[in-house]
């Protein structure tokens, strides 16, 4: 983890030290096409994989540099997953350290780190208690368009650290626990306005 820590600030560092002094912060929301990761009732049965749903977002963003630049995002995040008519939500807190840079005209690409901190699971109407982790990192890359103080972007972000949920599962009599991989795995949809 310091490892990834210091390879972003030094890399966070270097954007800066050769974008343009620009920058700008901002609001920004939009949907999530998403799934979880499988899901195993047992240790001998074999997973189940999710079917996809949509969420949602919304967050700030703050940008320093304008031709290559460094953005920094606070985000609320909220998925959810479908395992055979039940379903799997989850509700975290984002926080991507994106590197960019201008390709041609207003579009630009993107990437970095996300850190995540799991606010809260619920599985079928039970809370999940057991986390293993509550602060995982993943990967968001992508692209996007500027039109002014309007911003549209489109994302990939896969969750890298393992992490399961268990719970106890009442519907199975000889092994009590359940476990669902709860790195995300998704297309995220952006809508900015810098203020």
């Amino acid at each position: 983890m310091k490892k990834t820590l210091l390879t972003v600030a030094i890399a966070a560092l270097s954007a800066i030290s050769y974008a343009q002094v620009d920058s700008k912060f901002g609001v920004k929301a939009g949907l999530n096409y998403n799934a979880n990761g499988d899901y195993f009732e047992s240790a001998s049965e074999a997973a189940r994989n999710p079917d996809r749903n949509v969420g949602y977002h919304i967050g700030f963003f703050g940008q320093i540099g304008s031709r290559v630049y460094f953005r920094p995002e606070v985000v609320y995040t909220s998925i959810s997953s479908e395992y055979e008519n039940e379903d799997f939500k989850m509700q975290k807190l984002d926080l991507p350290l994106l590197i960019g840079t201008k390709i041609i005209g207003p579009l630009h690409v993107f990437g970095g780190p996300a850190f995540q901190y799991i606010l809260d699971t619920e599985y079928d109407g039970i809370t999940i208690s057991d986390v293993r982790n509550d602060f995982t990192v993943g990967l968001n890359i992508g692209a996007g368009i500027n039109l002014g103080k309007l911003g549209i972007d489109l994302r990939y972000e896969r969750g890298f650290s393992d992490n399961e949920a268990t719970f106890i599962n009442t519907n199975i009599t000889t092994v009590p626990q359940s476990r669902i991989d709860t790195r995300p795995d998704q297309l995220i949809l952006s809508f900015s306005l810098a203020l």
